[in-house]
């Protein structure tokens, strides 16, 4: 492995410096050869598949491994969408004049090698791939057993595409073996990767910053809450709560805990019961929800917990301060929502919960790099150093700074 990581990291000048109409050219070659070669990676996806099933591997993992034509075409489009972004590399973030005549600049340049691990969603390959050329990085990925048919047609097809450039294969290296002791070895790489991102289960996350000697950029669970105010428009409060839990219930932005004010319970909770339970939403509350309508008991684990499938916590609260101490106690820092239309309690919820995207009004489903204009994310992270939220190109970027003077010496 040491052999493979050292020629990817030899190839970090040659991608560094590629000129941003050669990375665009390259990206929307990538995206057509997927294209042009989609049933190759249907075919490989449908191995994989099959042997999930067989290996009972978990619904919700299935669900995300699986590649039909429409994702696909998304991942085709989310490449196009990166390639028009605005170039990444060589901004001026400021720049300033000093009392000795040193003209400073602050630059973005590209952070250089970037390892990312993931699990099932092959998807992912793609994504990644194209993030990382235009932001002029090196990029090393471990995908897991369950996608490593798909994972390959994939990079086969990327490699395709980076040999028609003329470029080294190496700027985009798939790690074809996938056990943990690979994981735990590429983690030791400190000397040629710069930055490594987990995406996959708590297991993983854990895994992957217990180990690692190479900084780690990661989310500790999405572990999600949507807060409904005394204030709230019931409908609205529905609308948003149904799609946060159920649009898939299997992603990272998928609330897991709903906060009711007392002020509203009586009202909006057997509404929502209905909603989800047509759904086969499977609900759990406190004490003082069981009082209103006939659902599970919510255990103290319950509160705690990402489900990442049908089950849904509801608690009570006495007002908005109790709302945002269970939420800062309770969450993941990932992605929490008020609903509400009190400008001023909203305007508190936004600024005192403390998670990488508070919504107001809003889905907490929207977390994710093409809904926020991205073209997709590297990974979404609840760290405070280096990003927070959903990656994007400029978040795989550093900076340097460039100082110019005509001859100035320091007295």
């Amino acid at each position: 492995m040491k052999d493979t990581i050292k020629q990817a990291f030899e190839t970090k000048k040659i991608i560094a410096h590629l000129s941003p109409k050669a990375k665009n050219s390259l990206l929307l070659g990538i995206a057509d050869n997927i294209d042009k070669y989609r049933q190759d990676i249907l075919s490989k996806n449908s191995i994989d598949v099959h042997e999930a099933k067989k290996n009972n591997l978990q619904n919700a993992s299935i669900d995300r491994l699986i590649l039909d034509d429409k994702t696909i075409n998304d991942m085709i489009k989310s490449i196009k969408d990166i390639a028009s972004l605005q170039e990444p590399v060589g901004k001026i973030l400021s720049g300033w004049r000093t009392k000795d005549n040193l003209n400073i600049q602050k630059i973005t340049i590209p952070i250089g090698v970037v390892a990312v691990i993931y699990e099932s969603r092959p998807n992912v390959t793609s994504d990644v791939v194209a993030l990382c050329i235009k932001s002029g990085n090196v990029i090393i990925l471990k995908g897991g057993k369950e996608a490593k048919h798909s994972n390959k047609a994939i990079i086969d097809i990327i490699h395709k595409t980076i040999k028609q450039h003329n470029l080294p294969k190496h700027i985009a290296t798939l790690l074809e073996n996938c056990d943990k002791q690979c994981t735990k070895q590429l983690l030791t790489f400190d000397d040629y990767i710069d930055m490594i991102v987990p995406r996959g289960g708590q297991e993983l996350i854990k895994f992957v910053s217990s180990n690692s000697c190479i900084p780690v950029v990661k989310h500790d669970r999405g572990l999600c809450h949507t807060y409904i105010h005394k204030s709230a428009d019931i409908q609205m409060a529905i609308d948003i709560s149904i799609n946060a839990k159920t649009r898939r219930v299997e992603i990272c932005g998928a609330m897991e805990s709903l906060l009711v004010d007392k002020d509203i319970a009586e009202k909006f909770l057997p509404l929502i019961q209905e909603q989800m339970e047509k759904r086969e939403i499977v609900l759990r509350g406190c004490d003082k929800t069981l009082s209103i309508i006939n659902i599970d008991k919510a255990s103290k684990e319950d509160f705690d917990t990402e489900y990442l499938c049908g089950i849904l916590s509801i608690k009570i609260v006495s007002d908005i301060d109790e709302a945002i101490l269970h939420i800062n106690t309770h969450g993941s820092q990932h992605s929490d929502a008020i609903v509400s239309s009190d400008y001023t309690d909203a305007t508190k919820f936004l600024n005192e919960v403390d998670s990488s995207c508070v919504y107001l009004n809003s889905s907490t489903q929207f977390t994710d790099g093409a809904q926020f204009g991205f073209g997709a994310e590297i990974g979404i992270s609840t760290n405070r150093l280096h990003s927070r939220g959903p990656m994007g190109i400029n978040d795989l970027t550093t900076y340097k700074y460039i100082i110019k003077s005509n001859g100035a010496t320091r007295k």
